[in-house]
């Protein structure tokens, strides 16, 4: 069976990681799998939407599997891996992560590289690696200051203490808390409601929402005008206003 599976029905695709017993650590071949299934959702433009959670009722995903680290020969060789996080950074159809249990270091990492994050109330986000002697390296820091402030960030960076589902609600680290058993049919709920609307669209604003975090103010403004100019040329855009003066649903084609 493998460790990581994808399922596409319809417009949303949905990527699970398939190592419950292991509370789904990730393994080089597992960021192989990962990866291919990225490829594979990015090629396809059929699929609007993507959905990212761990198999099994207790974690999302624990990071890397620590046993395998030694198989590294050197630091260096560990800093050129093929990394999971980039993985998920590199989609470019919007992502939602349902974490279902343990968020912690790479897994942290995944989760915060999604464009929206829901949780279930056991859910529980760390940075661990400090305790083992390192510290996060698939965009820890930078992602954890965005998403709840440098101070909170530092918290979490230079202790490695887990933060429950509640408190990482209350600091924006996650959207919503959904409750277990209905977690993945909430992540389908807004994958739904995304892939619903003009898809070249969708993935602009994905495209718009890094860059706000990327530029200063003046410029970021400027590129999402640019942006909005793309989009409003296209035929979904002229769909979009025709739709609203019929007063009807529009019909958008990635066109």
């Amino acid at each position: 069976m493998s460790s990581v599976t994808l399922e596409i029905d319809g417009h949303i695709a949905l990527i699970t990681l398939n190592r419950a017993d292991k509370l789904n650590a990730m393994t080089p071949e597992m960021t192989d799998e990962l990866r291919a299934h990225v490829a594979a959702v990015n090629g396809n433009d059929e699929i609007r939407a993507v959905m990212l959670t761990g198999a099994g009722p207790k974690s999302f995903c624990a990071g890397s599997d620590i046993r395998e680290l030694d198989a590294y020969p050197t630091a260096w060789s560990f800093r050129g891996r093929p990394d999971y996080c980039d993985a998920v950074r590199s989609l470019t159809k919007p992502s939602i992560a349902a974490i279902n249990g343990y968020a912690f270091g790479g897994g942290l990492e995944m989760a915060m590289s999604c464009d929206i994050r829901i949780a279930s109330p056991n859910a529980r986000f760390a940075a661990p690696e400090i305790k083992l002697g390192w510290i996060g390296g698939g965009g820890m820091t930078a992602l954890l200051a965005h998403s709840i402030g440098p101070s909170n960030a530092a918290l979490m960076v230079m202790t490695g203490d887990p933060v429950e589902a509640d408190r990482g609600f209350a600091w924006g680290l996650v959207s919503e808390i959904v409750e277990a058993d209905t977690l993945l049919d909430r992540a389908r709920e807004i994958a739904a409601a995304i892939a619903a609307r003009a898809p070249i669209a969708a993935e602009t604003a994905k495209l718009n929402l890094k860059a706000a975090y990327a530029m200063p103010l003046e410029n970021a403004v400027q590129y999402e005008r640019d942006l909005q100019t793309v989009c409003f040329a296209t035929e979904d855009a002229e769909e979009g206003r025709r739709a609203f003066k019929e007063k009807r649903a529009p019909v958008f084609r990635r066109k």
